[in-house]
């Protein structure tokens, strides 16, 4: 009989073997539940600092100060001169305060400037009515005109926030092509363009088509500067200024007039923005139920520096 060189395990070496194998399972489980729990912490931390991240860039975003404004408007207007140009100037930049156009209410040409929202139907009235007056008297040199866009009716065009959409075309074009910039501004507030309150006014392809009727080039970069909404704090910035800062370059002791001709405010605090359109003529504000049609007002204002010139003049000669 041939000698077994494979001998069955017994009972206990089979135990023992099955213990040994448990042994070996049990801890290769805990060698994979050990990179489990380290794959899971990893995860857990990457999506914390993921989180923290964006988390950063919203606060970041959300307090960062407003860009640079559009060249030419360091006012938070546009001033338009002889020929309907616009007194060119740099960009406001982030910080800056706005400066008041430089004005000599003792001489011509008459200084008038213009509060307006691009959905308020009175400022539209106004610019139907008085609109080819002022192009004409601009145009002529007699007076210079600042235009100043706000947004206050932002909350009355369904969401679609058009008041400032369309103040900020206005100062892309002025910013980009201020030649076509007063022809822009008249067509915004036309009675054929210019959408009621609460409708959701034009839309920003419907706004270009405005730009493009008056002579602009829609090219890529006012293209960008409509859809980026490039100015839009600015606009925000404008309305601050004038409803909580006050108006600039009002003459000494002017005083803004609410309804019925009344006074509201202090002479020696800052003159809040009222209601639009608000029109300062030489530093006061017109009002149509105190000095009448606003061209008749125009014509005695000019005709008093007019006689004040020549009274110089006279005065000067005299001297010689």
């Amino acid at each position: 009989m041939a000698n077994e060189t494979n001998p069955r395990p017994t009972k206990n070496e089979r135990r023992a073997e099955a213990r040994a194998q448990a042994a070996a399972a049990r801890e290769q489980e805990k060698k994979r539940e050990k990179r489990n729990r380290l794959y899971l912490q990893g995860g857990i931390a990457v999506g914390v600092i993921a989180i923290l991240a964006i988390v950063a860039l919203v606060l970041t975003q959300s307090v960062k100060p407003a860009g640079p404004g559009p060249a030419n408007m360091a006012s938070g207007g546009a001033v338009f001169t002889k020929d309907l140009k616009v007194i060119e100037g740099p960009a406001l930049e982030p910080g800056e305060d706005r400066v008041a156009p430089e004005a000599d209410f003792d001489t011509l040409p008459v200084e008038v400037a213009v509060y307006a929202d691009y959905m308020c139907p009175f400022c539209g009235q106004f610019e139907q009515q008085y609109g080819t007056m002022l192009e004409n008297y601009v145009g002529a040199g007699d007076v210079q005109l600042e235009l100043y866009p706000l947004n206050f009716l932002d909350n009355s065009s369904l969401g679609t926030k058009y008041s400032t959409r369309a103040a900020n075309l206005f100062s892309c074009v002025v910013d980009q092509q201020p030649d076509v910039a007063f022809k822009l501004h008249n067509a915004l507030l036309s009675a054929d363009v210019q959408p009621a309150e609460n409708t959701a006014g034009l839309t920003d392809a419907e706004l270009l088509e405005q730009a493009e009727a008056v002579g602009a080039e829609v090219n890529t970069e006012l293209k960008q500067c409509v859809k980026d909404r490039r100015f839009a704090n600015f606009i925000s910035a404008n309305y601050k200024q004038v409803s909580e800062e006050g108006i600039l370059g009002l003459a000494k002791g002017a005083q803004l007039l609410g309804p019925d001709n009344q006074t509201l405010q202090d002479a020696d605090e800052p003159q809040r923005l009222i209601s639009t359109p608000t029109v300062i003529v030489n530093g006061q504000q017109w009002s149509p139920n105190r000095d009448g049609d606003l061209e008749s007002y125009l014509l005695k204002v000019k005709s008093e520096l007019e006689q004040k010139s020549d009274e110089s003049s006279d005065k000067a000669a005299d001297e010689k």
